[in-house]
């Protein structure tokens, strides 16, 4: 339990202490975030530093491997117990998607700025991007063995735990390609969420805070009733739980230490560097620890962020009338007269309350399988 509180302090302070650095980085080299012509309310932001995303996943990623290296300098000076926390292909698979998908919101950040622009890749660039990082996770995470024998991820469908819809019904071999198009579907609609939601100050980095907040105690929860300590009928058959929980710590410490610089007014925002990492991050962590389903409940907000920009093109295309003012959700409230820092707060607190339903029901189904 020691790493996971090293985790989220170290990455958390470097995020806080880091990303000042990196605005006068972004100052200095002008880049800067371009904003759309038809939010004009938002061309203050005009020239804002971008790509902050960045500093969230070399923050994480030290918080992560430094956590492991003091808690060992801890073990060894006699300071705290033993504990068997190694290193876990989960976590390390986690880590793969924060870094991928950031590497291609990075590119996507990098063309809005040399080109001028607001837009940057194209989707269908996103989507080959956001495919190739995906296969191989899916591809690891299935095949590749820990020293029990254990996968890192399943081919069941799961909700609080793995169902009885097995992909690998037909076979392996479908098994394979159904769970690949499986966590393909997961991953680029999670990172396209997060992504889409990213349009005010701290909303998506705030909103990201509490589900891998959520996250982390899932992990920790499942690796203190797993299987191995504490056999039954509720007990989870997870591979590396318990660092699953210091990764998602980790991301999460990240992202509330750079809240504090793109919290209203931001100094710097994550861009898609940031917001295709963060979404990949959290499905990966959903596929890890069987609750893909539940990661529905539990981004919520997300999800109702998208859904609202899916409503708006399905009824202009088929009515020609909009459903919103301008979509996604959150624009539409900023037209009808309320203030950003409002929107943020009042989105927090859905946000919230869908991290708050999504545990009572995790929680829910260990109590009722007891």
């Amino acid at each position: 339990m020691v790493n996971v509180l090293l985790a989220g302090g170290i990455s958390m302070a470097l995020a806080l202490l880091c990303t000042p650095l990196f605005i006068r980085f972004l100052v200095r080299r002008s880049y800067g975030q371009f904003i759309r012509d038809d939010l004009t309310h938002h061309h203050v932001k005009r020239g804002k530093p971008t790509m902050g995303g960045a500093v969230i996943i070399g923050a994480a990623i030290v918080g992560y491997f430094g956590s492991h290296a003091v808690r060992l300098a801890l073990e060894a000076l006699g300071w705290v117990d033993v504990v068997d926390s190694p290193i876990s292909l989960g976590a390390l698979l986690v880590l793969f998607l924060l870094t991928g998908l950031g590497l291609v919101g990075f590119f996507d950040d990098y063309t809005k700025i040399s080109k001028e622009r607001s837009l940057g890749l194209t989707s269908g660039q996103k989507l080959v991007g956001q495919a190739v990082i995906t296969v191989l996770f899916a591809l690891a995470a299935l095949l590749v063995k820990d020293e029990e024998g254990r996968s890192a991820a399943s081919t069941a469908v799961s909700f609080v735990r793995d169902t009885n819809l097995d992909l690998a019904f037909a076979g392996p071999v479908i098994g394979l390609i159904l769970f690949l198009l499986w966590s393909n579907l997961l991953i680029t609609g999670a990172s396209n969420g997060v992504n889409i939601t990213d349009g005010l100050d701290g909303l998506a980095t705030g909103a990201s805070v509490m589900v891998f907040a959520a996250y982390t105690v899932i992990g920790m929860w499942q690796y203190t009733q797993s299987c191995e300590l504490s056999p039954g009928p509720n007990c989870y058959s997870v591979s590396g739980a318990l660092d699953l929980a210091v990764v998602s710590c980790a991301i999460a410490g990240a992202c509330f230490g750079f809240l504090w610089w793109n919290a209203a007014p931001a100094q710097i925002i994550m861009g898609d560097t940031g917001s295709l990492s963060l979404g990949a991050a959290l499905a990966g962590l959903a596929i890890l620890t069987h609750t893909q389903l539940l990661l529905v409940i539990l981004g919520g907000l997300f999800v109702i962020v998208t859904a609202s920009v899916i409503i708006q093109v399905i009824s202009f295309k088929t009515t020609g009338k909009r459903v919103f003012r301008m979509a996604p959700l959150h624009h539409h409230f900023e037209l009808i007269g309320w203030t950003e820092v409002t929107i943020v707060a009042r989105f927090w607190i859905v946000a919230g309350t869908c991290v708050a339903i999504g545990l009572a029901i995790f929680y829910g189904d260990w109590v009722v399988t007891l």
